[in-house]
């Protein structure tokens, strides 16, 4: 195609008309001309470049090198280094010479000492029935105004998911949690575990002391893992998507009046998917069976009438109260750890 080129602009065809007719750009054809006339044959042409006159020579690259990598200067950026030097009078070289430098060594990173968090215990926490193990947070509940909140907190019994504690106060404090605590130990019974997040009143010194002379097996959420702690922020989604939740609560009296409806109506009206669409004060009180039974009755008589509607007979799985609840189930966690070990 560039012999092409050559005859059709030999012919006193313009160059614009020849490239576009064959394709080829005019800069190459030119440089392709010129590489001719240097006599290279097309080889890209090395100029020779001087040496740049403020080039640091290896005993100055030395000098920065050492410098940066002092005991003094290990941990800071060539910006600190460089201010820091200027201001007691001395000079090594510029901040992009620093760096230069640095790239030449393959020391371009995160200069700072960091901090190596040890990893975390993941809690496997099982619950068969209730009042074995319970979880607890505290949610914010938006006040009158603009940065007023106030702090619902919330206890349920993870196997039943019953609440069995919900008080709603003007702050957030470890001695109002440990009273929380007392209030609903005296009702409900103690414990086995009780889990929450890493919260200032979670790990305060009353709650641990109080859960300490119970023999109380405190358990906590990794840090910024909400899926330790699934069954408080499963209750607390349910309670900010219903639509009659407030933007914003006229009073602390308004506050408690509303939670307390809402303890009451998910306890005894709610039917929880988890639980086999129970409701958790039925679960929580042993009334299971009885609700079991009528669901089979109804059944019963749907399948007499409509066999060939069936393909069995028995209570379907979304409808039967699982045997256990669970808190990071120890055989799936086993998997997954395999899982990225592979």
């Amino acid at each position: 195609m560039r012999s092409a080129y050559r005859q059709l602009v030999a012919a006193k065809i313009p160059a614009r008309q020849a490239s576009a007719l064959t394709g080829i750009s005019r800069a190459s054809m030119h440089r392709a001309g010129q590489a001719v006339a240097r006599g290279t044959s097309g080889q890209k042409h090395l100029a020779v470049r001087p040496v740049p006159v403020n080039k640091l020579s290896e005993a100055e690259r030395r000098v920065i090198l050492e410098v940066l990598n002092s005991d003094r200067f290990v941990d800071q950026a060539p910006q600190q280094v460089y201010a820091t030097l200027l201001s007691e009078g001395r000079y090594i070289g510029s901040v992009s010479s620093m760096y230069r430098v640095l790239r030449q060594n393959q020391q371009v990173t995160e200069r700072r000492r960091q901090a190596r968090h040890p990893a975390r215990k993941v809690p496997e926490l099982v619950a068969r029935r209730p009042c074995e193990v319970v979880s607890w947070d505290i949610t914010k509940l938006a006040g009158p105004a603009k940065g007023t909140y106030y702090d619902a907190y919330v206890m349920l019994d993870i196997y039943s998911r019953y609440i069995v504690g919900c008080e709603v106060h003007a702050h957030e404090s470890g001695v109002m949690a440990e009273q929380f605590m007392k209030s609903i130990f005296g009702i409900h019974g103690i414990p086995r575990v009780v889990h929450a997040d890493r919260g200032p009143a979670m790990t305060s010194k009353p709650v641990t002391a109080l859960l300490s002379d119970l023999d109380v097996l405190k358990s906590h959420s990794r840090p910024k893992v909400s899926n330790d702690n699934p069954y408080s922020e499963s209750v607390f989604k349910t309670l900010k998507y219903l639509p009659v939740f407030p933007e914003r609560f006229g009073s602390l009296q308004h506050a408690r009046v509303f939670m307390a409806e809402f303890v009451q109506k998910y306890n005894h009206r709610h039917r929880h998917s988890g639980i086999g669409f129970h409701t958790p004060a039925d679960v929580h009180y042993g009334l299971t069976t009885e609700v079991d039974q009528a669901r089979l009755q109804a059944l019963e008589a749907a399948w007499q009438a409509h066999p060939e509607r069936f393909s069995h007979t028995r209570l379907p799985k979304a409808l039967q109260l699982p045997e256990a609840a669970w808190i990071n189930e120890p055989q799936q966690q086993e998997a997954k750890d395999r899982k990225l070990a592979a």
